[in-house]
């Protein structure tokens, strides 16, 4: 079952605001809540442009770079779930 991208885009957009809301109140490096607020919003990115090449055959001008990758030339530039640089 296909999402519809405007249902997808609003679940994106919350994440965001919750994101926003859990680094304003972050407790420290290893905030829980900082997190999994990062976590949701890579994931709802990934739903969004799905849902968007599925309706449209369209792609996003932006990628969720993942932790494990060994791309040594980008982790120079990383920035990790709690917006440091790695």
């Amino acid at each position: 079952m296909s999402t519809d991208p405007r249902v997808a885009l609003s679940v994106l957009i919350s994440c965001l605001e919750e994101h926003l809301a859990a680094v304003a109140s972050k407790r420290g490096a290893e905030d829980a809540a900082l997190s999994s607020a990062f976590l949701a919003v890579a994931d709802a990115f990934e739903e969004y442009e799905d849902a968007l090449y599925e309706a449209y055959e369209e792609f996003l001008p932006l990628s969720v770079v993942d932790e494990d990758d060994d791309d040594e030339g980008y982790n120079d530039q990383a920035v990790g779930p709690g917006g440091s640089r790695e």
